[in-house]
């Protein structure tokens, strides 16, 4: 079936044989993993587990009993490598269901939870559900810019986005509390559902997310630092400390994966009516890697593996570096760009197009709604 597509789709030279060929040899390797996993991948995930959990305890023992300054710098940096273990690649893995064939009550995606204000449930609705689904398609998945930000020419610029580069330096700094509202809108209307069903869904989920949050708050501010006694200011500050580690770092992260120069977004024409090869060219076009080492990857909770992610969110991560090589051989052979390159350059390239889309861009007009694709008009984001 044909689609709707911008002037410069890269994809634009593939047949639907060739679609068709792409869809077969991706399912065929996700089968092939599929059947390997075993005691290994269990293994690894709880060892992550024990790790994370150790070094919680040690960085929350030094900051509430350790003397000195270098006992608050190892405490912290304790909790905070416990608290990205905790966000990246156990509970952002987990609640993809990554683990869910080791029938782990403790590792069962559909009752795992975080430590993070974000309310598991309304995560693994917009993220899992929507984002991985619609990925980057514009008025379907509000990871698209998570609606602060112009991340695409073929969105409308407005006088609000000149202050998008402050914008996107505050939810870097606070990034788990724009995670955890991202989801606190009324959600695509069921049949048959009226206003006032819509509005009874939204209190619901506001209060979900109070509960959270007010127990992450409590936990870290306020419960911590009254153990401690005395020295209560130094686990208020680690705590403090610890949890912007962890923002920063899965902010980082996520946007390298999602808009750098050259990921692409799409209409809901352009993504209408895919089949399956479609959708997995829409996956590999519209996410980026980063290269580095093993201990990047772990960190990342595998997230420098983007693209392998958006192919296959339910594989284990730790999967992703042995199945690159040959998603990006698959690339190469039909004509795809596979979006790679270091934690810099991708950063870097982040932070150029953020300021750039700032700005009115050509083509541009003012307003909210989409702008009418025009060559050029490609490469962005989520």
């Amino acid at each position: 079936m044909s689609r709707a597509i911008q002037a410069d789709d890269p994809s634009a030279h593939l047949t639907r044989e060739q679609f068709d060929e792409i869809g077969r040899e991706l399912d065929a390797l996700r089968e092939e993993v599929i059947a390997d996993l075993g005691p290994a991948d269990a293994a690894y995930i709880r060892r992550v587990v024990r790790v994370a959990r150790a070094s919680a305890v040690v960085g929350r023992t030094l900051l509430m009993f350790g003397p000195g300054p270098v006992s608050f710098v190892v405490g912290t940096a304790a909790l905070s490598l416990a608290k990205v273990l905790d966000n990246m690649e156990i509970g952002h893995n987990v609640m993809h269901g990554q683990y869910d064939w080791m029938n782990d009550p403790a590792l069962e995606s559909r009752t795992f939870d975080w430590d993070n204000v974000c309310p598991a449930p309304q995560w693994r609705h917009y993220h899992n559900f929507e984002h991985h689904t619609f990925t980057n398609v514009l008025g379907k998945d509000r990871d698209v810019g998570y609606g602060l930000f112009r991340v695409s020419e073929l969105q409308r610029w407005h006088p609000a986005h000149l202050l998008q580069p402050l914008v996107n330096l505050g939810l870097c700094l606070s990034f788990q509390w724009g995670i955890g509202m991202h989801d606190l809108v009324e959600s695509a209307p069921e049949p048959g559902a009226g206003p006032a069903e819509r509005k009874t869904e939204l209190a619901s989920k506001w209060r979900e997310f109070r509960r959270k949050a007010g127990r992450q708050v409590f936990k870290d501010y306020v419960l911590f630092p009254l153990l401690a006694l005395w020295n209560w200011p130094r686990v208020l500050l680690g705590n403090l400390l610890a949890n912007l580690v962890r923002n920063v770092w899965s902010n980082v992260i996520i946007f390298c994966g999602h808009f750098p120069e050259g990921v692409r977004v799409y209409t809901e024409a352009e993504a209408a009516s895919e089949s399956r090869g479609q959708w997995y060219v829409r996956q590999m076009l519209g996410s980026a890697n980063i290269e580095g080492g093993r201990l990047l990857q772990v960190l990342s909770g595998h997230l420098s593996h983007q693209i392998e992610h958006h192919l296959f969110p339910d594989l284990p991560a730790r999967r992703y570096p042995g199945i690159a090589d040959r998603v990006r051989r698959l690339c190469e052979r039909h004509g795809l760009a596979y979006n790679t390159g270091s934690l810099g350059r991708q950063y870097g390239s982040v932070l150029a197009r953020n300021w750039k889309l700032s700005f009115p861009t050509t083509g541009w007009a003012v307003g909210g709604g989409l702008e009418e694709p025009t060559a050029g008009d490609s490469t962005a984001a989520a």
